[in-house]
């Protein structure tokens, strides 16, 4: 699965644990609207439900609310909380007690630095694909032999959008068109790009794999593609098995098919020269890497992620145009 990091599991909460939520007879010693008062009240909550570290876990939840780093939970301990934020980490708190990652309890995620929403229509992004990401701008900056400006960047199953922002943000590119087959995941998605005014720069576009694209070409193309094999289903961890959407997990019976599509989609879309980078389940990079060299790309390579796992293939069509 996509390296994601075990999620707590939690015991049914109680009525009485519920009802802790609005209850303010434990209330620290802190002004009773303070940040401080309302994460101690949340740690409590969680506590009770099994979360290990629950003080953590409000901290976070309160960051994410606010868009700001976890130490925002202390600096701000003192200050009095907005009805609005209070409201919202009640809510965050309800949903992670009840087992919901935390991604999806606050609704927001910290990607390369910068927040994105998210919701049950869409994967949470991991930390692999930031450094996906990384791949292609170590690319654009002249690495594997690249030469000239990059025009278009496809993000095939943009899902919440994180490359495609992440890109926009980022490199030099003048356009990304990014696909998702999930009307859904491209609410979610769009709404990203509107919150980091990318509107100009990110199309965001229906439709299967590569086919939305249309006639023309692009300089790279980039995907997080569903790698988990209908048989590991099942073995997935509750918090990714349960609330995760399955489609954007669910590679097929051995979970290559997206890639089989992708690769031969992609070598007709690309420039000479251009990139394909594909995060990959690490037990089958070596089988990914064959089909890309299989499709007719050349300097294939396969890279490590930040745990020294073989998580990315990196290729090029070659430069001759040769088809």
């Amino acid at each position: 699965m996509r390296g994601d990091r075990p999620e707590a599991r939690s015991r049914p909460l109680t009525p009485s644990d519920l009802s802790r939520l609005t209850d303010t007879s434990h209330a620290s010693r802190l002004a009773p609207h303070s940040v401080g008062n309302a994460l101690s009240r949340a740690a409590d909550l969680l506590q009770a439900a099994g979360i290990p570290d629950a003080r953590r876990e409000a901290d976070e939840l309160y960051a994410a609310l606010v868009g700001r780093a976890t130490s925002a939970a202390w600096l701000e301990r003192g200050q009095p909380i907005a009805e609005l934020v209070q409201a919202q980490l009640d809510e965050a708190v309800r949903r992670r007690a009840q087992g919901w990652p935390q991604a999806y309890a606050s609704g927001r995620v910290n990607f390369r630095g910068h927040w994105l929403a998210v919701d049950r229509r869409v994967l949470i992004p991991r930390p692999e694909t930031e450094g996906l990401v990384e791949v292609v701008l170590e690319w654009m900056g002249g690495e594997g032999g690249r030469k000239g400006p990059v025009g278009v960047v496809a993000d095939v199953g943009t899902g919440s959008g994180a490359i495609a922002v992440a890109l926009a943000r980022e490199s030099p590119a003048r356009r990304i068109v990014a696909t998702d087959r999930s009307i859904d995941a491209l609410a979610v998605a769009r709404v990203n790009v509107a919150e980091h005014g990318l509107a100009a720069r990110v199309a965001l576009h229906c439709g299967h794999l590569l086919a939305p694209l249309g006639p023309g070409r692009v300089d790279a193309v980039i995907s997080n593609p569903p790698y988990v094999a209908t048989s590991e289903w099942e073995r997935l961890e509750p918090a990714v098995r349960l609330f995760e959407p399955r489609e954007a997990l669910d590679g097929g019976p051995d979970g290559l098919e997206p890639y089989r599509e992708l690769v031969v989609e992609a070598r007709s879309v690309l420039r000479p020269g251009g990139l394909l980078a594909l995060e990959v389940d690490a037990t089958r990079a070596g089988r990914v890497a064959d089909l890309v060299a299989a499709a007719g790309f050349d300097s294939c390579a396969i890279l490590d992620d930040l745990f020294g796992r073989p998580r990315y293939v990196r290729a090029r069509r070659p430069a001759d145009g040769s088809d």
